[in-house]
C-alpha cells in the first residue's frame, strides 16, 4: 500500500479529534518524519496556532513574517534546509478554502520533488478530512481562534460556508471584521453545476439582537434556494419571515447574485446598502441597482430581479456600509474614491487575500486597530468558461452604473 492509499485509509478510520495523531504516524512510517504540525489560521487571518489538545501551548506564528504563514499566503509548498533535517511547508486548503499549513519535519535526504508532492497532495487530503471532522469536534475551531469570541461572533462564524471557494469558473474570497466580535455583517453561497448564488448581508443592530436577527435571514434564504425558486421569490418569503418575526421593527440590507455559470447572466436583488464595485480592464466602477426595500421592514414587499453581464477577468468587490462609510478620525468617509484605490493596489492578489489587504488599509484610514461597525469585503474574480463551451452573450442588461461599461436602463414606470 502507497502512502497516499494508507493516508486515505488512516483518516477515515480516526476519530474526529485524531486526524493529526493518523496522518503523523503515516508520514514517520513512509517519509521518516521526525515531527508533523497542523497549524489552523485564526478568525483575523494574522497567525497559525498548532491543533493540541491544550490549546496555544504552542506560541502562534505570524501570518505575515514567518515561513509557514509565506505558504498560507502565497499557497505553494516550501521548503527550508536546516543542519541535520529538512522542514516541508504545505498548504492544507479545500476548494480554495485555507484552513492551515501541516510542517513536516525530514531527513535531509528524504525530501526530492517528488515526495513534496506526494506530501502536498496528503496535506490536501487532510484538508478534507478536518472540514468534514469539524462537524464532530471542537478541537480544530479551538486551534482558530487566538482571542475569546463574543457569542454574536461565534453564531455568525458558524453560519458561514468557508472564507474562500475556487472552481474553473470563478475563485470567492471573503473577510469580517472585528473577527472576534462581529455582529450582524455575513456573506453566503451556495453553488451548481450551472449556477452560483452569493449573499451579501449588512446586518443591522449589534450583539445577539444582530447575529440573531442575521442568522433568520440567512437560513430563510437558504430554505427558499433550496426549494428550487428565483432569486426575487427567495428575497420575498426571507422578507416574510423577518416581517413575521420582528413586524418591522428589525430588518436587514442585502444584495442577492445568481450568476449563470454558462454565460456569465447575473440576475440580482439590492435590497438595501451593500455595494458593488467592478474591477475591468483596469477600470474600478460602482455598479448601482434599483434600489429596493431591506428585507423586513414591511410586510409583503415585492422584488424584482434586475440583469448585467459579467466578463472573464472581471473582479467584482462587494462591500458592506462599515468599510464605505467608515470615518476617519478627522469625519471623512471612505467613500468609492478610497475604495477604487484600493481595489486597484490589491488587484494583483488572489481572492482568498485581496479582502484582508483591503480591510487593513481601513485600518490606517480609521485611525484606530478596532471598527465600531463590523465591516465585510467579499471578493469575486470572474474566469468564465471556455469559450468552446460557453454560449454567445451581450452586455445588456437591467442596471446602472456610475461611468460603467454597461448601458443605462430605460425608464420604469413602475
Amino acid at each position: 500500500m502507497n502512502a497516499y492509499e494508507e493516508a486515505e485509509r488512516a483518516l477515515r478510520a480516526a476519530p474526529a479529534h485524531g486526524l493529526p495523531d493518523a496522518i503523523r504516524s503515516v508520514l514517520a512510517r513512509h517519509y521518516r518524519a521526525k515531527s508533523v504540525d497542523l497549524l489552523m489560521a485564526d478568525y483575523s487571518l494574522t497567525v497559525l496556532q498548532s491543533v493540541s489538545a491544550l490549546p496555544h501551548a504552542i506560541e502562534p506564528l505570524s501570518v505575515d513574517n514567518s515561513p509557514q504563514g509565506r505558504v498560507f499566503g502565497a499557497q505553494e509548498p516550501a521548503r527550508e534546509e536546516q543542519r541535520e533535517a529538512t522542514v516541508v511547508h504545505l498548504p492544507v486548503t479545500v476548494r480554495g478554502d485555507r484552513l492551515g499549513v501541516l510542517t513536516v519535519t525530514l531527513p535531509t535526504d528524504a525530501c526530492p520533488p517528488e515526495i513534496l508532492a506526494e506530501l502536498a497532495d496528503i496535506a490536501e487530503m487532510l484538508a478534507h478530512a478536518v472540514t468534514v471532522a469539524e462537524r464532530d469536534t471542537d478541537l480544530y475551531l479551538r486551534a482558530r481562534r487566538k482571542d475569546r469570541l463574543t457569542l454574536a461572533a461565534e453564531m455568525q462564524w458558524q453560519l458561514l460556508p468557508g472564507r474562500a471557494c475556487s472552481r474553473e469558473e470563478y475563485a470567492i474570497g471573503a473577510q469580517l471584521e472585528p473577527a472576534y466580535a462581529v455582529h450582524g455583517d455575513n456573506f453566503d453561497w451556495s453553488a451548481t453545476a450551472d449556477h452560483l448564488v452569493l449573499t451579501v448581508t449588512n446586518g443591522m443592530g449589534e450583539g445577539i439582537d444582530a447575529a440573531l436577527l442575521s442568522n433568520l435571514t440567512i437560513n430563510a434564504l437558504r430554505n427558499a434556494r433550496r426549494a428550487g425558486i428565483p432569486i426575487a421569490d427567495q428575497a420575498a418569503l426571507a422578507d416574510q419571515a423577518v416581517f413575521g418575526r420582528h413586524r418591522g421593527d428589525a430588518y436587514l440590507s442585502v444584495l442577492l447574485l445568481d450568476f449563470e455559470l454558462a454565460t456569465g447572466r447575473v440576475q440580482v436583488v439590492d435590497a438595501g446598502s451593500p455595494r458593488l464595485l467592478l474591477l475591468r480592464e483596469g477600470a474600478v466602477t460602482a455598479i448601482d441597482f434599483d434600489a429596493q426595500l431591506p428585507l423586513g421592514m414591511f410586510e409583503e414587499t415585492d422584488y424584482r430581479a434586475q440583469e448585467f453581464h459579467v466578463r472573464p477577468g472581471d473582479r467584482l468587490v462587494f462591500v458592506s456600509d462599515g468599510v464605505h462609510a467608515v470615518a476617519s478620525p478627522a469625519g471623512e468617509a471612505y467613500g468609492e474614491r478610497a475604495l477604487a484605490r484600493a481595489i486597484n493596489a490589491t488587484r494583483l492578489l488572489p481572492p482568498a487575500e485581496m479582502p484582508r489587504a483591503v480591510l487593513r488599509e481601513l485600518t490606517g484610514h480609521r485611525g484606530r486597530p478596532v471598527p465600531d461597525d463590523d465591516a465585510l469585503v467579499v471578493c469575486l474574480d470572474w474566469y468564465g468558461r471556455p469559450a468552446a463551451d460557453r454560449p454567445a452573450a451581450d452586455d445588456s442588461g437591467r442596471h446602472r452604473t456610475h461611468s460603467s461599461p454597461f448601458p443605462a436602463p430605460p425608464h420604469d414606470p413602475r
